[in-house]
């Protein structure tokens, strides 16, 4: 997987914030800059990365081959490529599906 942090015109590059092992996954606000997003999936041999992709892709109705985490594969912390739409649209629909 290509790993290329540089936001292209197409592609919305986006801070999130993941809090693994939730009830449930949705998305909870913002915290400091990024979206913060709950998941239900455990922190192990990539899951929550996994999930977060997923939800993503259910979320903003795109490809899950679209989705790239650029950095913060271990960690809480994650800047997301989301390439087919802008980076204030991706937020707007992650933060009304709260």
């Amino acid at each position: 997987m290509a790993k290329n942090a540089k936001p292209r015109a197409d592609a919305a590059l986006l801070e999130i914030r993941v809090i693994p092992r939730s009830p449930r996954t949705r998305v909870d606000g913002v915290r400091g800059a990024a979206i913060l997003v709950r998941l239900a999936a455990p922190p192990v041999d990539g899951a929550a990365n996994d999930a977060l992709i997923g939800f993503l892709s259910d979320t903003l109705a795109i490809p899950r081959r679209d989705i790239v985490i650029v950095s913060g594969d271990r960690s809480r912390d994650k800047r997301v490529r989301v390439a087919g739409i802008d980076t204030a649209a991706a937020t707007a629909r992650l933060l009304r599906s709260q």
